[in-house]
């Protein structure tokens, strides 16, 4: 599952972004509302603020910060990941992974090793750094809702490929660059976007 990844702002790409979500008057909203955690370098973690790509009123791409999980009455912990391949039916995404559809820019995401001991139970263990093969961003695919006048978003996930099924059995769907805007437009199809998802990854172990 993808609860955490990291921005590094000394990609020129990357600190573009960052930019222009510290500038748009919605943070100063969330700042208004109550405690707010932007997150726009370094380490990201649930509840955080997060720059995401999504589509302004004239459906072109716009970069907004967004709190990084769904709340969740009478839980305090967010819901930050949903699976892409129910949540299409799910209630609580249907709406958001039909007509909500957003970017998380990162320069790569966290996963955890999954390991079973003899009784079946399974712990973390060594975390890993991971990112698609030859490229520094690394685009995650997420959905959107409003939330007390406010945007917040949830991470898709998916079944792994290759190599990192030895380290967790769920990835984050991840699109290349060139399909941004596909995935964002609101008149598009996910299940016509999802099959260009990218899978050939590059991990190594993080300190």
């Amino acid at each position: 599952m993808c609860t955490r990844f990291f921005i590094d702002v000394s990609n020129e790409e990357a600190r573009e972004i960052m930019e222009q979500a510290e500038s748009s008057a919605l943070l100063t909203r969330f700042r208004m509302k109550g405690p707010a955690l932007p997150a726009f370098s370094g380490e990201v973690f649930p509840t955080n603020i997060v720059a995401a790509i999504a589509p302004d009123p004239k459906k072109q791409a716009r970069i907004y910060p967004m709190r990084f999980g769904f709340t969740l009455k009478g839980d305090s912990r967010p819901l930050v990941n949903a699976r892409s391949e129910t949540a299409g039916e799910k209630p609580m995404f249907r709406e958001a992974f039909q007509t909500h559809r957003c970017i998380i820019p990162a320069s790569y995401y966290f996963e955890w090793e999954h390991k079973k001991d003899s009784t079946g139970h399974i712990a973390s263990g060594q975390k890993y750094l991971i990112q698609p093969r030859g490229t520094s961003m690394t685009f995650l695919c997420g959905m959107y809702r409003i939330e007390n006048g406010l945007p917040e978003l949830v991470i898709l996930t998916r079944e792994p490929q290759g190599d990192l099924r030895k380290i967790h059995d769920r990835m984050p769907v991840i699109l290349p660059k060139n399909r941004i805007m596909q995935w964002i437009s609101p008149d598009s199809k996910p299940e016509d976007i999802l099959p260009y998802a990218l899978t050939d990854m590059i991990f190594e172990k993080a300190e």
